[in-house]
């Protein structure tokens, strides 16, 4: 009497059976796994890029330690962008916001600690304070014949900090060429839980 469960030949392809769907499960995993992985250097290698903020000149939007995905192009910026600046002489990218685009006109009152574009009061909800007379900078450098205006010059950008009094921006560096932008911050990557940097935005 013969039982086919007991014949040695069975025994040994079932382990072997079972041994190739797991080999073939691991190797489908990895794949998976190895495109998932290229997929995501080739966002970031040709779409975006991961920024660290090493100052404190953005608070309170952003602080130091805050990690953020940046646009590895740079579109057509636009007022309180956010963007990234790779200014030559400067040691690291620097992280500011902007005020004015190229072809508008710019007036800070120090004394009242305003900021008029095209002579419009800016709502700015999103600066740590206003800023103070001891941070007139370089701006304008001629305020005799700017009275306190200039416009910024087409293909530029004026650029400052959130944090007005704590910040090395435009006031004293002058407009930004565009070419010496990295790329426009999207959101905030480190810590996650607070990803929009443009909810005070107006």
């Amino acid at each position: 009497m013969s039982d086919e469960n007991n014949v040695p030949g069975n025994e040994i392809e079932e382990p072997l059976y079972l041994k190739e769907t797991i080999l073939r499960g691991l190797y489908d995993l990895a794949s998976v796994a190895v495109s998932a992985v290229v997929v995501v250097l080739c966002v970031f290698v040709f779409g975006f890029r991961m920024v660290g903020v090493l100052q404190s000149s953005m608070l309170p939007t952003l602080e130091e330690g805050h990690s953020l995905i940046v646009t590895a192009f740079v579109p057509r910026v636009k007022q309180h962008d956010i963007v990234i600046i790779t200014k030559p002489g400067e040691r690291e990218p620097l992280v500011k916001r902007v005020i004015a685009v190229g072809g508008q006109k710019i007036f800070i009152d120090f004394q009242e600690g305003i900021v008029k574009v095209d002579c419009i009061v800016q709502e700015e909800p999103f600066i740590y304070e206003k800023i103070n007379t001891k941070n007139i900078g370089n701006f304008p450098l001629n305020i005799s014949e700017y009275a306190g205006e200039m416009q910024v010059p087409e293909g530029e950008v004026f650029v400052m900090g959130d944090n007005r009094n704590d910040s090395l921006d435009s006031r004293s560096l002058n407009c930004i060429n565009e070419e010496y932008l990295l790329g426009k911050v999207l959101f905030r990557i480190k810590p996650f839980s607070d990803w929009n940097v443009y909810k005070t935005t107006p």
